[in-house]
């Protein structure tokens, strides 16, 4: 297939624009959105690209609207995926629940910018991070990614898809108006050396018939495709393995609950992703992600020229969260600090998951501004 972009290069691009050129790759071929600073140059740039794979691109009249088209579309069985910031992340949280719901494999992108409200819209943040993970309501889980580099935004993008058809499951990936707006070199590979997953398709009509039961036990149902074979009933109402509304029997609920929160808790180890620097010995340890984790990193090499032990964990994945690996850290750190732009969502976590076996600090900064290296540095020499 011919790609409207060069690939098997590298190519100096901006971190929307390589969020769009990874969806194509990945398979996408249906993008719903709605423009919306730091985010419009992924709708642009899929309003390019999707005419010339035989997609399709369109601009709804909201986010709300977004977020239900591509809902729609995976239903037909093809890839999807919408793009928004924080106000229109905010408008998409009941239909985000709804794809939890019926386990509906999506993708959406939210390049954070500094709130609440109509905020800074034009420069970067990390307060969406509680609302990715916990902005619906009701009992779920879900898969929420979070890029540091332009290139880790390609990266992940593809990831995200993989993890989306995998686990049936919406995943959110969790970027900011830094990454997006950056410009770095990206390794763009040839198409047929990136691995691609795609969901579970009924092997028989008898399957089909049972699109939210746990026929395989691994806790993912079969998806069928609209149009295609056995008709379907999808609801957003507590449903049965058939998918007929149940709304009064708790057994019913209760298990289809536990099921769609088991299979992304059960699966933690193939979801999660971090890496680590300096963190074997490490007496300081940083914890953080996004654009703070690149100065996290180079204020960990400056201490330990300075001869003081300090390591960074840096997370890829915020949800799954990995609460007994912070509890290990935890048991030979001296000290925690968790680094990120807002103040202290990804911190609440990791002091829960470090258990009161060492002390957890929140290196907070708000109003648009990306800590310094040396922002870090000196919090964390105020407390030595």
């Amino acid at each position: 297939m011919k790609y409207p972009f060069p690939v098997g290069t590298n190519d100096f691009i901006q971190g929307d624009e390589a969020i769009a050129r990874a969806a194509i790759l990945a398979g996408c071929r249906f993008y719903a959105g709605y423009p919306i600073t730091p985010a419009s140059e992924i709708f642009e740039a899929m309003s390019l690209y999707m005419p010339l794979v035989d997609g399709v691109s369109i601009q709804m009249e909201d986010e709300i609207a977004s977020i239900a088209a591509i809902i729609g579309a995976s239903w037909t069985g093809v890839k999807a995926m919408t793009a928004t910031s924080g106000p229109g992340f905010s408008l998409m949280m009941e239909n985000l629940g709804y794809a939890i719901m019926t386990e509906t494999p999506i993708v959406i992108v939210d390049v954070q910018r500094s709130g609440p409200s109509t905020g800074q819209p034009t420069l970067a943040a990390q307060g969406d991070v509680m609302q990715a993970i916990w902005g619906t309501h009701g009992d779920h889980s879900l898969i929420v990614l979070s890029p540091a580099t332009v290139q880790e935004a390609f990266d992940m993008t593809i990831k995200a898809f993989n993890l989306a058809e995998k686990y049936r499951t919406p995943v959110v990936l969790l970027t900011d108006a830094e990454v997006g707006h950056m410009r770095e070199k990206v390794n763009i590979p040839n198409p047929d050396e990136i691995e691609l997953l795609y969901r579970k398709l009924p092997q028989s009509d008898e399957e089909a018939k049972f699109p939210f039961g746990d026929i395989h036990g691994d806790l993912i149902p079969p998806m069928p495709i609209f149009g295609k074979g056995y008709r379907t009933y999808v609801t957003g109402l507590t449903h049965d393995e058939r998918g007929k509304p149940k709304t009064v029997e708790s057994e019913i609920h209760e298990k289809l609950i536990k099921r769609i929160v088991a299979k992304i808790e059960n699966n933690k180890k193939d979801i999660i992703e971090y890496e680590t620097y300096d963190l074997d010995d490490a007496e300081i340890v940083i914890i953080s992600y996004g654009i703070v984790a690149r100065s996290a990193e180079r204020a960990v090499k400056i201490l330990r020229k300075e001869g003081i032990k300090a390591g960074l964990l840096k997370l890829n994945v915020l949800w799954p969260f990995d609460f007994e690996l912070i509890e290990e850290i935890a048991e030979q750190a001296k000290k925690i600090y968790v680094a990120e732009m807002n103040l202290g969502q990804v911190y609440h976590m990791v002091k829960e998951g470090a258990n009161g076996k060492t002390e957890v600090e929140l290196i907070s900064k708000i109003g648009g501004e990306i800590h310094t290296p040396y922002d870090i540095i000196g919090e964390i020499k105020r407390g030595l």
